[in-house]
């Protein structure tokens, strides 16, 4: 089974926000209920993403099975490997809505999930909506921004509403949030709650890279790529909002045996053990790697989950759940490592 991790990706500047949203080419999907037909669409939606993004399927996957799971997506990558651009293209490609946030240390919560607005001539205050009401919201350096501010996503990521003075607004549908971080720069930065990283569904790194990719990066900009055109770099919308309610209702749908669902609990108890970690996984990161799991196994064409769909998931659903001992920090070890050696420790279910 491929793990769906993050590969090599292109080196972008920053991009501008998404416009509005595509029409569909119908000839692509067939009727909803239609799982074949969905995959197939879904797997075309990685060769259009492709047109702009070179040699990164694997983070392409993941993101579209946070969409199929209805979760969140956080992204971590050094300055310049086009994390913006893959969100971009992505929503493009399934003619979603996209607003993107620059998360700065000014930034108030107001300017995430919308204010109240007096209106002079009706005499009354208004709501006017914040860029979170959309369905693909790109929080681009998500740990740019105070605490105070990072909070007001909390609500919208976990309940998809917002609320204001005593009223509940419900969130576009479906939405979900992508949040890029840098990991090596800390200097203007504010760490991401625990709170809040256990509300991202996956968290997929992105890396430099390899050397043909870049040359390949080199070579479509020599022609005149322009990563602010999706359009003219032939990207085109091949799923809908309609068709990716059907594939997240046929995901869920996936079964699941007592063994796996056991399996996937003494996986989580046994991070809570390692001598190493500080905080396990949650109930939560339970649920999560469950949810993931159907997502991966639906788009590998099965119907219900296999040991193989559940480890190919525990690396990016769990990562950013745990936290590790001080010395164990100061010994180098990485929770992927401690992740790896779990799943080698704790018996697989025939």
């Amino acid at each position: 089974m491929t793990t769906p991790e993050p590969t090599a990706q292109t080196d972008q500047a920053d991009q501008t926000d998404q416009a509005e949203p595509r029409p569909v080419r119908a000839t692509m999907v067939g009727a909803a209920g239609d799982s074949g037909a969905l995959r197939a669409s879904l797997a075309q939606v990685r060769t259009e993403v492709g047109k702009a993004v070179v040699a990164q399927d694997g983070a392409v996957t993941g993101l579209i099975i946070a969409l199929l799971a209805r979760g969140h997506v956080l992204l971590e990558g050094v300055p310049g490997v086009a994390k913006t651009l893959l969100v971009r293209a992505l929503s493009h490609a399934l003619s979603l809505d996209t607003k993107r946030v620059q998360f700065t240390p000014d930034l108030m919560p107001g300017d995430v999930t919308g204010s109240l607005i007096y209106d002079a001539k009706a005499g009354e205050f208004e709501f006017r909506k914040g860029p979170v009401f959309t369905n693909i919201m790109l929080a681009d350096e998500i740990n740019r921004t105070p605490p105070k501010t990072q909070s007001a996503l909390l609500e919208a990521m976990e309940e998809r509403q917002v609320s204001v003075d005593g009223v509940s607004l419900p969130l576009p549908v479906p939405f979900i949030v992508a949040a890029t971080m840098n990991p090596i720069e800390y200097e203007g930065t504010y760490t991401l709650p625990e709170a809040q990283l256990d509300r991202f569904l996956l968290k997929l790194v992105l890396d430099i890279p390899e050397r043909d990719a870049e040359i390949e990066v080199l070579r479509r900009h020599a022609a005149g790529f322009n990563p602010r055109d999706l359009a003219g770099a032939g990207v085109t919308a091949v799923l809908g909002a309609d068709q990716l309610a059907a594939a997240q209702a046929a995901a869920a749908a996936v079964g699941v045996s007592d063994d796996v669902m056991a399996y996937v609990v003494d996986l989580a108890r046994a991070t809570r053990q390692s001598p190493s970690v500080k905080l396990g996984v949650s109930p939560r990161g339970t649920t999560a790697l469950l949810a993931s799991a159907k997502a991966w196994a639906w788009l590998s064409g099965y119907d219900s989950i296999t040991p193989d769909h559940v480890q190919a998931m525990v690396l990016p659903v769990w990562r950013h759940r745990i936290q590790l001992r001080p010395e164990a920090e100061l010994e180098g070890v990485s929770v992927d490592a401690i992740l790896r050696a779990i799943m080698q420790q704790v018996q697989v279910p025939i």
